[in-house]
């Protein structure tokens, strides 16, 4: 996939999202297929947590190329910031217009822009192309975990 594919495809990042979360009944979303697994409002709600994440990183890479971001635990952050007590719809909402904006920064940067890089801790190096990659592809990979949630809550209730 090219670049320009790429970032069209990280335009969509909500729309899929929404798609996805409106196959699920809402009866499932508490349920956990297993109790160190994410539930599908947890997984919402760690999608506005990410995204936020994703839009300061955007910005650092783009702005301050060669810095250093912090990394963050992110199943630390959904027991200690209690994510069964925070609203999806906030989150849904907040994740929409952090990926708009991010979207409307990046897709018209000239291509030199695109090496600029940042230090994660944990990962070392990440370029802006790099960063496309992850978060290009983020939305998916939690798409495939609430379906999984579906499926095992469905085999749960046979």
């Amino acid at each position: 996939m090219t670049r320009t594919e790429k970032i069209e495809s990280y335009s969509k990042g909500y729309e899929n999202l929404i798609n996805a979360i409106n196959e699920m009944p809402k009866e499932m979303w508490n349920f956990k297929p297993a109790s160190n697994k994410w539930s599908v409002h947890e997984i919402i709600i760690h999608m506005a947590d990410s995204e936020a994440n994703s839009f300061s990183r955007a910005r650092k890479i783009i702005c301050e190329t060669g810095s250093t971001i912090m990394a963050y635990d992110q199943n630390s952050w959904a027991i200690k910031t209690k994510y069964h007590n925070q609203s999806t719809d906030d989150a849904l909402d907040l994740f929409k217009k952090l990926r708009k904006m991010t979207y409307n920064v990046i897709k018209d940067l000239p291509d030199s822009t695109w090496s600029n890089y940042i230090i994660h801790p944990e990962n070392g190096k990440m370029t802006l192309d790099d960063w496309l990659n992850v978060y290009e592809n983020h939305v998916k990979v939690h798409v495939n975990q609430m379906k999984r949630n579906l499926n095992e809550w469905q085999k749960s209730k046979n």
